[in-house]
C-alpha cells in the first residue's frame, strides 16, 4: 500500500493482457475500475477482478464500478436485475418521503449483495448533482431530485445502504454537476452562477455527507469561483470550495481523465489535479499509452493522500448480516416491480 501510485486504472477486455499485467506489477495503481467492457458472466469478472489485485501483491485493492440504476448500470440482467434510475426513487419519495429514503438505502444495499460476490467493493454513488431546468442531461435522471434537500436526504440514505453491506461509496460529482449545460464527456462547462447561489443549492448535498470516506470531482468550470480552470484543475476550488466551504476531508478523484472537457496530454491531465491538490487520478480506458502517460505524472501515495487512501482500505469489510432474499424481496414490494 505504501508504494501504490495515485491512480486507479482500466483494463481493454475480458482478461488482463501480458502488457496490462506488466505494468500494473511495475507501476502498482491504488486500485481498479471496471465497465461493461469488462463484464460477461459472473466467474469470468470474479476472475479479472482477483487477477487485478495479484498484480498489486494480492492486497484487498479497491475496484470501482458505477452501478446506479437507470441507464447508468454497468452489469445488467441476466446477472443483474435492471434496477431504476435515481430520479424513480426520488419519485416514490415525493409521494412518502420514509418509502423513498427506504428504498434508496434497499437499492444500494443490493447493490452490495450484487457486487460485492464477484469482487467490486467500490460503486461510485451517491449522485448528489442538483440539476436545474435547461441543464445537460448527463445528470438527468442520475439525479434523485431537482432541490439539494431530496438529493442530500436521498444520497444519504443510498451511501449508508452501501456501507451496511460492507461497499464504499464515491460521491459525484463534487462540487457540484447539476447547473452544467454541456456533457462534459464531450465539451468543458462553465457555470456562471454565484458562489453564494452554488453554497445553498449545488454545494449543500455534498456538505451534508462531507464525512464520506471518497468522492469525484467533476470537470465543470465555476467561473465566479475560478474562471480560468475547471474544478479538477483549480486550487482554489479544491481548497476554497472543497475542503473549506463544503468541509470534505476524505479522498478526492477526478472523473475520468479522458473526457473531452479537459484539454492537454493525459499526463499533464494528472498532474494538474494532483497540482490542485486532488488525491488519486482516475483514468478508465485501459488505453496504455495513456496510461503509462499518467502513471509517469502522478507520484507514490505519500501524506495526506496515503492517510486517506490507507483510511478507505481500513473501511472494508463490515457486513450487517442482512439476509438477501428479505432485502430484495422489500425492495421489489416497495417499488411494485416484483
Amino acid at each position: 500500500m505504501s508504494e501504490s501510485k495515485a491512480m486507479i486504472l482500466g483494463c481493454t477486455g475480458l482478461s488482463l493482457s501480458a502488457d496490462e499485467i506488466a505494468f500494473y506489477r511495475d507501476e502498482q495503481p491504488w486500485g481498479f475500475i471496471v465497465f461493461t467492457r469488462n463484464l460477461s458472466e459472473p466467474a469470468q469478472i470474479t476472475d479479472l477482478v482477483a487477477a487485478m489485485r495479484d498484480t498489486v501483491g494480492g492486497r484487498n485493492a479497491p475496484v470501482l464500478i458505477d452501478q446506479e440504476g437507470g441507464r447508468v448500470q454497468r452489469i445488467r440482467e441476466p446477472m443483474i436485475p435492471r434496477y431504476p434510475s435515481g430520479t424513480d426513487l426520488g419519485d416514490l419519495y415525493r409521494q412518502d418521503r420514509d418509502k423513498g429514503l427506504r428504498a434508496a438505502w434497499l437499492l444500494s444495499r443490493l447493490h452490495a449483495f450484487d457486487l460485492l460476490r464477484l469482487g467490486i467493493n467500490v460503486d461510485c454513488l451517491p449522485v448528489l448533482d442538483v440539476p436545474i431546468e435547461g441543464a445537460s442531461n448527463v445528470i438527468g435522471s442520475r439525479a434523485y431530485g431537482n432541490d439539494p434537500v431530496t438529493v442530500g436526504e436521498m444520497g444519504e440514505a443510498a451511501a449508508k445502504g452501501l456501507k451496511a453491506g460492507g461497499m464504499l461509496p464515491v460521491m459525484k460529482h463534487i462540487p457540484g454537476h447539476g447547473r452544467g449545460m454541456a456533457d462534459s464527456h464531450f465539451e468543458l462547462p462553465i457555470v456562471p452562477t454565484p458562489r453564494a447561489e452554488l453554497e445553498t443549492h449545488d454545494f449543500a448535498p455534498f456538505k451534508r455527507l462531507n464525512k464520506e470516506l471518497m468522492a469525484m470531482v467533476g470537470h465543470v468550470v465555476y467561473s465566479d469561483i475560478d474562471p480560468d480552470f475547471p474544478a479538477t484543475a483549480s486550487k482554489t476550488v479544491m481548497s476554497d470550495i472543497i475542503r473549506g466551504s463544503i468541509g470534505f476531508e476524505g479522498l478526492l478523484m477526478t472523473d475520468d481523465l479522458s473526457m473531452n472537457a479537459l484539454k492537454g496530454s493525459m499526463g499533464e491531465r494528472a498532474k494538474a489535479f494532483i497540482a490542485a491538490g486532488g488525491d488519486i487520478v482516475l483514468h478508465c480506458h485501459g488505453i496504455m499509452d495513456e496510461m503509462k502517460d499518467v502513471a509517469a505524472h502522478v507520484p507514490v501515495l505519500s501524506g495526506r493522500a496515503l492517510a486517506r487512501a490507507q483510511a478507505v482500505e481500513a473501511a472494508f469489510g463490515f457486513d450487517d448480516g442482512a439476509d438477501e432474499a428479505t432485502i430484495r424481496a422489500e425492495f421489489n414490494s416497495l417499488l411494485a416491480i416484483a
